[in-house]
């Protein structure tokens, strides 16, 4: 990475995070909320940007399939009707989308599967960290989420740049190694055991420590797969609106992963008190 690159990084950083981490201790949730609608709009348009090209209805189109995903997650996580009509319609309305906006044929299979998998990835992904804001301990269980990819990334690329030898998927992502993954397991570990012991105290350790393994491994994942996607049409990065870091999407291609990963822990282990009883 080269010096500018990374001060840059360095900056966005030292700004970015206390206003964040403002908005989450001292905001209410909806203004959270409302915060990662505009997320969604960001995300959604660069992902259709990627497999769309210009077509701005299809942008449109595609942030209202999102939010209906987002809404249900957010506002009925506990009736499964509404998360599994918009599961169950996603592929009709991906289907009617790809007629009503038909392009290149030989696209058209994509245009399709884009326009189902891409709501259903990212409205899922943040509506788990919208509604993990409304939990007990809320705005700990948010920053636990992205402390869990930020720092598997961090651990990863130190380990990779002073260990890393054997390549860990090399198609996909030449500069990711094994070593590096590895950095990242115990980065996330570590990152979890941080917020145990500054915020979370009432998470026992054991959950900690299975936070951080499954975290690093769902963020690394994450990473691979929005790599994937970047590859398959031919693009560096997802956009340029967040300095030094590419895309929106490039900087929560792992979050949209373990905000899910974090929420579904803690619903399934029914870890308290950090959930409702």
């Amino acid at each position: 990475m080269a010096a500018s690159n990374l001060t840059i990084r360095i900056a966005t950083a030292i700004v970015a995070v206390p206003l964040l981490l403002a908005l989450l201790y001292l905001g209410p949730a909806w203004a959270w909320l409302a915060f990662l609608l505009v997320v969604a709009i960001v995300t959604v348009n660069e992902l259709f940007a990627m497999t769309h090209g210009e077509d701005k209805v299809v942008r449109v189109v595609g942030v209202g399939m999102l939010w209906a995903v987002m809404v249900s997650v957010y506002l009925w996580p506990s009736d499964p009707r509404w998360l599994l009509s918009s599961a169950l319609m996603l592929p009709f309305a991906a289907v009617v989308l790809g007629l009503w906006r038909l392009g290149p044929i030989p696209k058209s299979a994509l245009h399709v599967a884009a326009a189902c998998f891409g709501p259903l990835w990212l409205g899922a992904g943040i509506g788990s960290i919208a509604l993990l804001r409304t939990y007990p301990n809320g705005a700990s269980l948010v920053v636990l989420s992205l402390v869990l990819a930020w720092s598997s990334d961090t651990g990863g690329y130190a380990a990779g740049r002073l260990f890393g030898k054997h390549k860990l998927y090399e198609a996909v992502s030449p500069k990711k190694t094994i070593e590096g993954a590895v950095g990242g397991v115990a980065g996330a570990i570590i990152g979890a055991l941080i917020m145990r012991a500054v915020t979370l105290h009432d998470l026992p350790m054991m959950h900690a420590v299975f936070l951080g393994l499954f975290g690093s491994i769902g963020g690394v994942l994450g990473d691979l797969g929005e790599s994937l996607l970047k590859r398959s049409t031919g693009v560096k990065d997802s956009g340029g609106i967040v300095p030094g870091h590419g895309g929106m999407l490039d900087r929560i291609d792992a979050v949209v992963i373990t905000g899910p990963l974090t929420l579904l822990y803690l619903v399934w282990t029914g870890v308290k008190p950090l959930v409702n009883p």
